[in-house]
């Protein structure tokens, strides 16, 4: 696999950590929103009100959506926060 792509020797495992984070923050926001949306629909049809379930299971989706977007949020915040205290220190940027 090394002939066809070159890998890069000096690359961040921080910066690979970001791009995980936001590609799975791609995924994971539309999927909570569309099973919030049909367990929702399919709990509320067991009770006889599937409408209902499916808008309370549409809330429940959007807020683990954001609830995602939080944990994800904090994280790079955090590396933002020990990438400033390192280069404040003096240490140059990560090699």
């Amino acid at each position: 696999m090394g002939v066809i792509f070159k890998r890069k020797v000096d690359a961040d495992p921080g910066e690979r950590a970001l791009w995980g984070d936001l590609m799975a923050l791609g995924f994971s926001f539309p999927i909570c929103i569309a099973l919030g949306f049909f367990l929702g629909r399919w709990i509320g049809d067991w009770f006889g009100h599937p409408t209902v379930g499916q808008w309370v299971g549409l809330v429940w989706g959007i807020a683990a959506a954001f609830w995602e977007l939080y944990k994800v949020n904090r994280r790079m915040a955090l590396r933002d926060e020990a990438e400033l205290k390192r280069l404040e220190e003096g240490k140059g940027p990560r090699a």
